[in-house]
C-alpha cells in the first residue's frame, strides 16, 4: 500500500481527533508534521503521536518536502487561505467545515480548487460516513420509504460545554449557531433529497443563557426550509442538551419513515437501578462520530491512492454555507429569506 504523508494544522479538540486517527487508525496514512501556535498541542503531537516535525507557522510546515497532503483543522477564518496555500504547494487538501465564512470567499476559492484538478480536495462532512446514516441513505436510494416529503433534524450540544463556549464567544467570533452546527444537518438534507434548499425561515432564543444576547450568539435555533422538489426540512440546533450530545434525524416518505438515533445511545447497554431502566447516551461528538471521523479520512486516503475525486466537493460547502447564512439572516431580520 502506498503511504500518504500528512501534515495537520490546528490541534484543538477536533484537530487532535484527526491527528490521532492519521497517526494510528487510518490505513495508508502517516502523520509526519503538525502545526499549532500552542506549545502544549505540539508537545502532544511529538510525545503522544510520535510526530517527527512540529511547526508554529503553516507556511513553514508546507515547505516540508516529504508532505503529500495536509489536513486543515484550524479556526474557520483561516480555511480559505490555507486551502489555497496547500494546493499551490502541490498538496492534497482535506479541510474541516466550513470551507469559508462568507459566500464571496468560497466563490473565490472554488476556481482555485478546480484549477488543481490533479490534487484531491475534500470537505469534512463526516456524517456522510457514519454507518447509520449510510444505511439510511441506501434505503432511501432503494426506494424503501418512497419519495421524501419531510426531514426533521436535531443537533444539540451538551450543556456541559456552555461555559467554554461562553468564554470563546466573549474572546472571539464564531460562525454562529447555524453555520457552526446546523451546517451538518443542512448537508444531510441536500444529500438525502438530492435537491437544493430555496427558502428558509429561522427563529432563535437564549432562555437558559441570556448573556448570549449581548454577544450576538444563539443558544437555541430552529429553521423551516422549502426545497426545490417541494420537500420540507425542519432543523433544530442548540447548545443545552442536559442529557448529553443529541443528534437525531427523521426522514418521512410517501411509503414509510426512517429515524436515525431517536435516542442518542452510547451502546446496547440498559442500566436497571433505583432510577428505573436507563440507556446511556453519547456525551459528545468525538464519541458519537468516532468511526465516521476515521472512515472519512480513510476515504480521502483511498481517493489519493486510486486517483479519484471525493464525493464531497467544494460546491457542497458553498451551498451549505449559503443556507446557513440565510438562516442567520432570517433570524436577525425576522423574515423568510430566499436562498
Amino acid at each position: 500500500m502506498t503511504v500518504i504523508n500528512f501534515g495537520i494544522v490546528g490541534l484543538g479538540r477536533l484537530g487532535k481527533i484527526h491527528a490521532e486517527n492519521l497517526a494510528k487508525n487510518v490505513p495508508g496514512s502517516c502523520l509526519i508534521a503538525a502545526c499549532s501556535l500552542v506549545e502544549e498541542e505540539l508537545a502532544f503531537a511529538r510525545n503522544q503521536l510520535g510526530v517527527a516535525k512540529t511547526y508554529t507557522t503553516y507556511e513553514e510546515m508546507l515547505d516540508n518536502p516529504s508532505l503529500d497532503a495536509v489536513v486543515i483543522a484550524s479556526p474557520s477564518s483561516f480555511h480559505v487561505t490555507q486551502i489555497r496555500q496547500g494546493l499551490e504547494k502541490g498538496l492534497h487538501v482535506f479541510c474541516e467545515k466550513p470551507i469559508g465564512l462568507t459566500v464571496n470567499e468560497i466563490e473565490q476559492i472554488i476556481p482555485i480548487i478546480n484549477l488543481h484538478s490533479n490534487q484531491k480536495f475534500m470537505l469534512g462532512f463526516m456524517r456522510r460516513y457514519d454507518t447509520s446514516y449510510r444505511y439510511a441513505k441506501k434505503m432511501v436510494e432503494d426506494g424503501e420509504i418512497g419519495e421524501i416529503t419531510l426531514i426533521r433534524c436535531y443537533g444539540i450540544d451538551p450543556s456541559s460545554g456552555m461555559d467554554s463556549f461562553l468564554k470563546f464567544a466573549k474572546n472571539g467570533t464564531s460562525g454562529g449557531l447555524f453555520s457552526d452546527m446546523s451546517i451538518h444537518d443542512i448537508d444531510l438534507v441536500r444529500w438525502f433529497t438530492n435537491s437544493e434548499i430555496k427558502k428558509v425561515w429561522a427563529l432563535g432564543n437564549n432562555k437558559a443563557y441570556p448573556q448570549l444576547d449581548a454577544l450576538g450568539e444563539l443558544e437555541t435555533g430552529a429553521a423551516m426550509m422549502a426545497l426545490d422538489n417541494q420537500a420540507i426540512a425542519f432543523l433544530v440546533a442548540g447548545r443545552n442538551a442536559v442529557h448529553g450530545y443529541h443528534v437525531e434525524t427523521e426522514l418521512i416518505g410517501t411509503k414509510g419513515m426512517i429515524r436515525v438515533a431517536t435516542i442518542p445511545e452510547k451502546n446496547l447497554v440498559t442500566v436497571y437501578n433505583e432510577h428505573g431502566a436507563n440507556r446511556p447516551v453519547s456525551k459528545d461528538f468525538p464519541e458519537r462520530f468516532k468511526e465516521a471521523f476515521i472512515d472519512e479520512l480513510t476515504e480521502f486516503v483511498s481517493c489519493i491512492s486510486s486517483n479519484r475525486q471525493p464525493e464531497i466537493t467544494a460546491l457542497d460547502g458553498l451551498y451549505a454555507t449559503e443556507v446557513a447564512i440565510a438562516c442567520k439572516n432570517s433570524w436577525l431580520q425576522n423574515e423568510c429569506i430566499d436562498v
